[in-house]
């Protein structure tokens, strides 16, 4: 059965592929792109040979290409059929993912920010923690709950960084070393499906040179996924909080993610977070040093 899912997946995106292409020619008329007025035609829009004079490649090469037919296919071709098929950025993308190939990043777009509503959602889901993260894990917003039961300062930019560099935060951690491993292994697919962007390759180098742990674990070249995990802290002032960690993406912000911590059922956590909350102790230990210090009980 598992040897069948590849091949599967391939024949939908194919499918996928074709009806993609006959859609976009047919909302196109041969005037809105500079060719002569169509005359009596049995189907509406452009036909494929006009697509292909248009992108400059072969009529043959094309009507493979719409048909979904194993053929090789480049970056600058598709490129070209998107300008000839008036794509926008999104169903650029769309038609890349469709052939196969990674899309490339978006020419001329600002590094991601936090909109006022992404801000409120942060900040509201204390007194549970919660971070808004860019594609490289650099800190877009924190809200005062993962400050303090993190430990995370304001020089602190970066959440794979500060994983690995924080002496606070990885002595808070119950579980660093057994954590550890995943966490690089995510940022390793997150790189692969961008090839081409340096920004994986800046803060891998630099981390690789400030961390032997970072540095022996990127070495090993594994791949995962982050999904829903588990994560634990043994907190100075409030002991052992568990939280069911979930990661969001954010559709109309692309390179966006929140990260959002929940109590977990029956550990606790939440009556723990609640005290934690108490007026006046969050802002006492987010202004006071940035966030937690260990405590012999919590080393224990």
């Amino acid at each position: 059965m598992a040897t069948d899912t590849p091949s599967v997946s391939v024949s939908g995106r194919r499918e996928r592929l074709r009806g993609f292409l006959r859609s976009r020619r047919a909302r196109l008329a041969p005037e809105d792109v500079g060719l002569p007025p169509a005359v009596r035609r049995r189907t509406p829009g452009l036909r494929r040979e006009e697509v292909a004079l248009l992108a400059g490649v072969g009529v043959s090469w094309y009507t493979w290409l719409e048909q979904g037919r194993p053929i090789n296919v480049s970056a600058d071709v598709l490129d070209a059929i998107a300008r000839a098929l008036r794509l926008d950025e999104p169903e650029r993308e769309h038609l890349y993912l469709l052939t196969g190939l990674n899309p490339p990043p978006r020419a001329g777009v600002p590094r991601p920010e936090a909109t006022p509503e992404l801000r409120r959602l942060i900040e509201a889901w204390s007194p549970r923690p919660a971070v808004l993260l860019d594609r490289y894990e650099n800190f877009v917003a924190v809200n005062d709950a993962a400050r303090a039961v993190f430990g995370y300062t304001d020089a602190d930019r970066n959440c794979l960084v500060a994983f690995f560099t924080n002496a606070r935060y990885r002595a808070l951690h119950v579980r660093w070393e057994a954590v550890a491993p995943g966490v690089v292994a995510a940022f390793r697919a997150a790189a692969a499906r961008h090839p081409g962007d340096p920004g994986f390759d800046r803060i891998a180098d630099g981390l690789c040179a400030v961390s032997p742990e970072f540095d022996a674990l990127w070495a090993r070249h594994d791949v995962g996924v982050t999904g829903q995990v588990v994560k634990a802290v043994c907190h100075p002032e409030v002991g052992e909080l568990v939280f069911d960690t979930t990661t969001l993406a954010l559709p109309d912000q692309p390179g966006l993610h929140v990260e959002l911590q929940n109590p977990r059922p029956g550990s606790g956590t939440a009556e723990r977070l609640e005290r934690l909350a108490r007026p006046g102790r969050l802002e006492r230990l987010v202004g006071g040093g940035g966030g937690p210090r260990m405590s012999e009980h919590c080393q224990g």
